[in-house]
């Protein structure tokens, strides 16, 4: 009679990336409505293999997002529906909207380690717009 051990099984981890960053820094509001909104919103409600969907407010996109209200109430579906939602403060402080932004529910913070972090990490996928 054998007697074999039975060792448990290491999980492995995903080779895919779960987590999706969507660096939004385009000023151009047709981009915004067009691509960066519309894939961000719809890969977190529609589940298109990612876990965690977060936007990131960066450069000329953080002016036109505090002066356009049919872009502020775009970032209030994404919200409710789950999207992270983060600014670079540098950016904000330098066109004096981060105030504005924060009122959206927006975490405004410096944004360039967190950024070099996502881009580092095999977990990621950033995509830029």
């Amino acid at each position: 009679m054998s007697l074999s051990k039975k060792v448990p099984s290491k999980e492995k981890k995903s080779s895919k990336p779960e987590e999706l960053v969507v660096l939004w820094t385009s000023g151009d509001r047709e981009v915004a409505l067009k691509m960066a909104f519309m894939y961000t919103l719809n890969s977190k409600r529609f589940k298109w293999c990612w876990k965690n969907v977060t936007l990131v407010i960066w450069g000329p996109s953080s002016k036109l997002l505090s002066a356009d209200t049919e872009l502020q109430e775009y970032i209030s579906r994404m919200k409710e529906a789950g999207v992270k939602l983060l600014a670079c403060k540098k950016c904000a402080d330098l066109y004096g909207v981060s105030d504005d932004l924060r009122r959206l529910g927006i975490e405004v913070k410096y944004m360039g380690k967190p950024l070099t972090d996502y881009l580092r990490d095999d977990n990621y996928r950033v995509i830029t717009i």
